[in-house]
């Protein structure tokens, strides 16, 4: 189907629009230190950074440079993106600019794609716009991929390797690009192998004349991708698994596992509205075509994965984590889809054929797809649609700051040659530019191989975070000795204190950190004095 020049104008308005917002958030992201402007992304985002700028500077990948191999981070492709920005001559404090507007531009595409993409199955010529519409102001997307997660990414190849296979399904041909598209995909995620598989698998269902081909290219891509990225952890790392597996999946029953991330599902559907997630559920009694099997088979996939690892370590806050996030502007396509063919049959039931109807009916749809966006983007955190409007700062920014800052703050008391113990792995020491631990483990396999510390129940997610219940302050704190001890995770201070016998607490900008006694890598002079 083919846009109209009205139709077509009013999508690069859309872009426009949206690429103006997308700026703005990069702006409203930004963290002001003497009047200058320093970027910084969402401190997991930051760890890959970490990695990135060794490997740029010919450490390694590597978190700590002249570290241990450790593979504390399951995006290579985006890692590999991120140190060639590192190969700029760019300051440390602008790099995740650039990263920023790096995700941008695949958000804007990936925009052209949806439409593109919903085109291939409607003959509404609002839906393709509706359903982009949706995705360019959907919040949990644009805060994951604008402050550095490759979800933005993720979403793009998904969507790409649809689109073209409901092309070649249409024209009755076979593409073997878009499993090159999913072999990228899965370079850059390795949880993108789900979606990759399930979508292979129904694509060679519904194309019977090409079925051989789809699974003989499907599976290869797939199979080689894997087992190029399992030699190179082997041959690297030494380990068959990323360090994130052990870290988030060891130590912990797969069916309480999969209970909580069901729980976490559920809440995040509620929270969203549970009828305007259910409304979908309707289009096969609107639409039989089999072409809608991929999007859908796509979309359950990766919210299946979601399910089996437990959800994330931020359900707190709300609105779709990254692993949903990347999938939801499929789910808008078929959201729209069906509010357009409900829409459509009233009207033909009605018997209302005169171009006002068809006018009324089409300001109806529009009327409920703005008006959804509102629930889709309720979030748990306060003010949620100043956060989206962007009269608030985003989710996340806050602490962003906080971490930057606590790394620049570091770099000036400490010694190059400190070892600072961190909680958050990421900002404090890819500004510190110091030697850290990482006493959650994603970048310590010791830790990552410990015991699963959560007070959860069946359906009932408690302190349950992944990534985030396994410590041993023992070791980290008692054993390594850092320097600086810069966090402690929260609710376990009592468990901390007896390995802070040897440290003191000093106050830098009204944070908290606990500095070895008489060690000559605390730069006492410059350490603020105490009340």
């Amino acid at each position: 189907m083919k846009s109209s020049p009205l139709f077509q104008i009013l999508f690069g308005l859309l872009l426009v629009a949206y690429a103006a917002y997308g700026w703005a958030f990069i702006q409203r992201t930004a963290i002001v230190v003497d009047g200058e402007k320093i970027q910084a992304l969402f401190d997991d985002a930051m760890i890959s950074m970490q990695y990135a700028k060794n490997f740029a500077n010919g450490d390694g990948l590597v978190w700590n440079a002249g570290g241990e191999r450790v593979e504390g981070y399951s995006n290579p492709l985006w890692v590999l993106l991120m140190a060639g920005i590192h190969l700029l001559p760019i300051p440390l404090t602008q790099t995740s600019l650039y990263l920023k507007l790096l995700s941008l531009v695949f958000l804007l595409a990936n925009l052209v794609v949806i439409k593109k993409l919903a085109e291939q199955l409607s003959n509404n010529k609002l839906v393709p716009i509706l359903a982009a519409f949706l995705t360019a102001f959907y919040f949990s997307l644009n805060n994951w991929s604008l402050q550095g997660m490759e979800v933005g990414l993720q979403a793009l190849l998904i969507n790409t390797g649809l689109l073209l296979a409901l092309r070649s399904i249409r024209a009755k041909t076979f593409s073997y690009w878009l499993y090159v598209v999913f072999a990228i995909s899965i370079l850059l995620r390795m949880d993108s192998a789900a979606p990759a598989i399930v979508a292979t698998a129904v694509i060679a269902w519904i194309d019977k004349p090409h079925r051989k081909q789809h699974l003989q290219w499907g599976l290869s891509a797939i199979v080689a991708t894997l087992v190029a990225l399992t030699i190179f952890r082997l041959t690297y790392y030494g380990e068959w698994l990323p360090n994130t597996y052990f870290l988030k999946l060891g130590g912990m029953s797969t069916i309480l596992r999969i209970s909580l991330g069901l729980r976490r599902l559920w809440d995040f559907v509620w929270n969203s509205n549970w009828v305007l997630f259910a409304l979908p559920l309707a289009i096969p009694l609107l639409d039989k075509r089999k072409l809608l099997w991929p999007l859908y088979a796509v979309f359950i996939a990766l919210v299946g994965y979601s399910i089996y690892v437990g959800g994330d370590a931020w359900e707190h806050v709300g609105g779709a984590n990254r692993f949903i996030a990347a999938v939801m502007p499929i789910f808008f396509i078929l959201f729209a889809h069906t509010a357009g063919e409900l829409v459509e049959s009233m009207l033909r039931n009605a018997k209302f054929k005169s171009e006002r109807a068809q006018t009324f009916g089409g300001a109806a749809l529009v009327v409920f797809i703005i008006t959804s966006l509102f629930s889709f983007n309720n979030l748990l955190v306060n003010n949620p649609i100043a956060k989206w409007a962007l009269t608030d700062k985003p989710v996340f920014a806050d602490s962003v700051e906080r971490y930057a800052l606590m790394g620049l703050a570091l770099r000036e008391v400490t010694s190059p040659d400190a070892v600072i113990a961190v909680i958050t792995a990421g900002n404090i020491p890819y500004f510190s530019e110091r030697t850290s631990i990482d006493l959650l483990g994603k970048n310590d396999p010791f830790i990552a191989r410990g015991p699963m510390r959560v007070n959860s129940s069946l359906f009932e997610p408690g302190d349950y975070r992944p990534g985030h219940n396994k410590w041993d302050y023992a070791y980290s704190i008692g054993e390594l000795q850092p320097d600086v001890v810069a966090q402690i995770w929260e609710g376990t201070e009592e468990e901390a204190a007896p390995y802070l016998v040897n440290y003191e607490r000093y106050v830098i900008d009204g944070i908290p950190y606990f500095f070895l006694e008489d060690s000559d890598k605390i730069l006492w002079d410059l350490i603020p004095p105490q009340n």
